[in-house]
């Protein structure tokens, strides 16, 4: 295995968690919070899709998808407490627009050398290419975490 390939793994199996733990999520459900003033799932999954346009802008020859003109404001550290919570999209809506930027990943990846995984990125939080690949595939576990706390107070079931 070299590292283009455990890096795909990572991204493949943390994007495949995270749609699986919102897979029997109504819309409604997409606007719980956890407890008061923590993010909804509608505005954290719209937020990890945002910051993948700019994640992936780090990697050489990425092709980003245009995401709906406001989606970014939408998604911004201004909104993400306001109750009620409105103005947010349907889980369609952020499923298509998280399957685009999953495959503009997958397809970044195909695209680099295993040498440019070693470039700089010009970030100091993820130094290189291959850094910056992998906090996408991080950064979707990361909130996959709180998408299942959510699943705990909706009463779903365990998935893991």
């Amino acid at each position: 295995m070299n590292a283009k390939d455990a890096i795909k793994y990572l991204v493949v199996m943390n994007h495949d968690i995270l749609e699986k733990f919102v897979s029997d999520f109504s819309d409604d459900d997409l606007l719980v919070r956890p407890v008061p003033g923590a993010n909804h799932t509608a505005w954290q999954w719209g937020h990890l899709i945002t910051s993948k346009v700019g994640l992936l802008s780090k990697v050489p020859g990425a092709q980003i998808p245009t995401l709906p003109e406001g989606f970014d404001a939408q998604h911004g550290k201004e909104t993400a407490s306001l109750d009620p919570a409105t103005g947010f999209s349907t889980k369609a809506e952020y499923l298509a627009l998280s399957q685009q930027m999953h495959a503009a990943t997958l397809a970044a990846l195909e695209g680099v050398s295993e040498e440019a995984l070693d470039q700089p990125s010009g970030w100091d939080m993820a130094p290189t290419v291959g850094t910056v690949l992998l906090m996408i595939a991080n950064h979707d576990m990361m909130h996959s975490g709180q998408f299942s706390v959510i699943r705990r107070k909706l009463g779903k079931p365990v998935l893991f």
